[in-house]
């Protein structure tokens, strides 16, 4: 058997959901548009939380996060996606394949872990409300961050030298929107069977454990809501509540069908489908679902239009 990477001049190719498509254009078109919401929904309410001074509390910090964080992984995936199909080369060099997979881990892994983290802001901010401030100072909450960030990057360090050590055979196409691990294993030769299962079980882990983690602070959190006293106090935490548990849906949703379900229950195709999802529509979705039915958010939001048309009048 040859082995075709030995230079950096080799590279693969991506088969995503553009070149599968019945309709590349028209979901070449949508890429385009989500990419477009994501950046500029998501770029918004980081600006906004930064310069309203009512929205710098933990909840906000940690959202603000989270914003940076989708922002971030869509850059990663979507412009190469659009640009490989509108320039017809769908190609991607070995290094750039690693680099590629090396920060989509990073961001993923450690949305893996914020999003835990914000459950455990909403289960202080409920049941110890007098003592949120002690429990989520502005130190816990960098440290928050920074775990995350910490554990994400040597997540994606160790998988991704590993991955990218095998030696690869003369079949270069990726059945994938990206360079992920799974798909670019099918390609490694070699005895490669204890290194996938490492790969699931890790994978399982680092979403099983931050989901265990967010189930077990909303179980705490709706029964101390379920026995407010106060019929308007439970609507608002329940709202706020809400925001959170639906990003969470949308995004652990689609981690689990493509990472934790066993590859004999879905296809490649539905794989492509599940990342634009995953690396597109989430983060699109994410900040309007924070922002929508928040009424700090949107006061933060008259107030910078006000204070841009007042400029203009000016």
């Amino acid at each position: 058997m040859e082995f075709w990477n030995t230079t950096l001049k080799n590279s693969f190719v991506l088969i995503g959901i553009l070149q599968d498509s019945k309709y590349p254009g028209l979901v070449c078109a949508t890429i385009i548009f989500l990419y477009l919401v994501a950046v500029i929904s998501n770029g918004l309410l980081i600006l906004l939380i930064a310069m309203d001074k009512r929205l710098h509390v933990p909840m906000y910090f940690l959202l603000s996060q989270l914003s940076l964080m989708d922002l971030l992984l869509t850059t990663v995936i979507s412009p190469k996606t659009v640009v490989d199909y509108l320039s017809g080369e769908n190609t991607i060099s070995f290094s750039g394949c690693g680099f590629q997979m090396f920060l989509e881990l990073i961001v993923g892994s450690s949305e893996d872990i914020l999003l835990a983290f914000m459950s455990y802001d909403r289960y202080v901010a409920i049941r110890h409300p007098l003592k949120y401030m002690v429990f989520m100072s502005p130190k816990v909450c960098w440290s928050m961050v920074a775990t995350s960030w910490l554990v994400g990057s040597m997540n994606a360090l160790v998988h991704t030298i590993y991955t990218m050590h095998f030696p690869f055979c003369k079949k270069r196409e990726i059945r994938h929107l990206f360079c992920e691990i799974p798909s670019l294993l099918k390609l490694a030769c070699g005895d490669i069977t204890k290194y996938q299962f490492t790969v699931y079980i890790i994978g399982v882990a680092v979403t099983i454990v931050p989901l265990s983690v967010i189930f077990a602070s909303y179980t705490l959190v709706l029964t101390a809501v379920f026995h407010m006293p106060s019929k308007e106090g439970r609507q608002k935490a329940l709202l706020t509540c809400s925001s959170h548990l639906t990003v969470v849906v949308l995004y652990y949703g689609n981690v689990v069908l493509i990472y934790v379900l066993p590859s004999a229950y879905h296809s490649p195709q539905q794989d492509n489908i599940f990342s634009v999802i995953y690396t597109t529509v989430t983060p699109a979705l994410n900040p309007l679902i924070y922002s929508l039915r928040n009424k700090d958010v949107l006061g933060a939001l008259k107030k910078l239009l006000g204070k841009g048309s007042s400029a203009l009048k000016l």
